[in-house]
């Protein structure tokens, strides 16, 4: 097992669980955090939720599942270069997308707009609401009961707003404070994993193609590294070549950036980490690598008809949804027609977020299309 740095995030130094619970036997706390998000009905959910591609467009496109586990991959590496907590990392990675909307993205900015007069909807927030408490597994509480800082990597982002309903979780976002380093990885994880697999999922797609990618500095210069060293390379193995030594790029600068950064901030506690500017960082040069490929991939994979198409259709099945729920809030299934009794919007965009890509197609045939039931 590597040593922890001491600014590292520990079980001395954790804030603990909202409820006391026994400390486990065979496990840290953390790992036991990553477990139950493991078996939770979200995380299974993810299977069918879209990352790019909605899920029956192809069997070998990404989800939302296989996004967490390959951010997860690349979280622990991070973590433990850095000497930092590799089980934290892994939790706040499987995690970070529980409470996404079907659709990817296009489904949360429909969902927002739903909720515009009603506090909005923001898929992090949701993320926290699910584990704080939507799953339903245990006896002595609701949600999972996860430690206060693998639900401080849950929320990366949080409104002035809305922070202060949040309490000693939202205050950061008030005081202007950072969550810890392995909170911050995750985060740029988060970031090398969608970028650097949605160029595979994006080529795979024909959608992009290798001509295009020729203006990426990023891509150009591993691509021709791949030639060089293996001049008969061709096809998918070009493409799966340039693409791992992409993520290696990033991920060897983001372990060297953050790592001087952590020594000229004269870093020696989590309180430190804290009050410092943020420290996880790419170098200069590497950061507008990587944001030229961001740019690149907006403009011409997101952005292409096609996706375009889909993600109107996705907007209106969920504004469909949204819409029927709130006119006849007893279309809902039992359970939460009982919570509509208390807050119906929330209730709806609590059902509607949870489902996943194909749910969402079929609740809508359900209710919209003659002869469905």
């Amino acid at each position: 097992m590597v040593e922890l740095a001491p600014h590292a995030v520990s079980a001395a130094n954790s804030r603990g669980r909202r409820h006391p619970e026994p400390q486990p036997a065979a496990r840290s706390e953390f790992q036991r955090d990553r477990d139950r998000v493991v078996h939770s009905t979200a995380f299974r959910r993810l299977e069918y939720k879209t990352q790019v591609f909605v899920n029956h467009e192809g069997d070998l496109f990404r989800t939302r599942l296989t996004h967490s586990i390959e951010v997860a991959q690349i979280a622990r590496t991070l973590a433990r270069a850095l000497s930092l907590n590799e089980d934290l990392a892994e939790a706040i990675a499987l995690s970070h997308d529980l409470g996404h909307t079907p659709f990817g993205h296009a489904g949360q900015d429909a969902l927002n707009a739903c909720m515009r007069d009603h506090g909005g909807f923001e898929h992090n927030l949701q993320s926290l609401r699910t584990v704080d408490q939507l799953e339903e597994r245990y006896g002595a509480f609701d949600g999972l009961n996860l430690t206060y800082e693998t639900r401080e990597g849950i929320l990366k982002h949080c409104s002035p707003k809305k922070a202060p309903e949040l309490g000693e979780l939202g205050r950061r976002f008030i005081e202007g404070t950072q969550p810890s380093l392995e909170a911050q990885l995750c985060n740029l994880a988060d970031e090398i994993g969608y970028n650097n697999h949605d160029v595979d999922d994006g080529l795979r797609s024909g959608l992009i193609n290798l001509e295009q990618l020729e203006e990426v500095g990023i891509w150009t210069c591993h691509a021709a590294e791949a030639r060089s060293e293996f001049p008969q390379i061709g096809g998918r193995r070009l493409i799966h070549e340039t693409v791992r030594r992409m993520i290696n790029s990033l991920a060897v600068d983001l372990i060297e950036e953050t790592g001087r950064n952590i020594a000229a901030a004269g870093i020696r506690t989590l309180d430190d980490v804290r009050e410092a500017a943020p420290l996880a960082a790419f170098s200069q040069a590497m950061h507008a690598e990587h944001k030229a490929l961001k740019h690149f991939l907006r403009i011409n994979l997101y952005q292409h008809y096609q996706v375009l198409r889909m993600t109107n259709k996705a907007r209106r099945i969920i504004s469909d949804l949204f819409g029927a729920f709130m006119e006849d809030p007893r279309l809902l299934p039992p359970q939460y027609q009982q919570m509509a009794r208390n807050d119906k919007p929330r209730a709806i965009a609590d059902y509607v977020a949870g489902m996943t890509d194909r749910y969402a197609i079929r609740e809508h045939r359900r209710l919209f299309a003659v002869g469905e039931i």
